[in-house]
């Protein structure tokens, strides 16, 4: 029996790697954006690098809202 030859897995590897990375990095994208999104909506001034001071019932809200648009965004087919 021959062996397969690794050079082709790895760079498979590699590549398949590279797409899970920007894959994780447009997701994570899309949820700043969408945290952002609804927090403006609740009145809460989410300040990049800082934590904000919320309540519970603001932070509810805001992932509330969150599902909410990405609901309405799968159900249009965009990201």
């Amino acid at each position: 029996m021959a062996r397969k030859s690794s050079t082709a897995s790895k760079s498979k590897s590699k590549s398949t790697a590279s797409k899970a990375k920007s894959t994780a990095s447009k997701a994570s994208a899309a949820l700043s954006r969408y945290k952002t999104e609804a927090a403006s909506e609740v009145g809460v001034n989410l300040k990049s690098g800082s934590k904000s001071k919320m309540t519970k019932s603001q932070a509810g809200k805001i992932g509330g809202l969150m599902v909410k648009k990405m609901v309405e965004s799968c159900k249009r087919g965009s990201n």
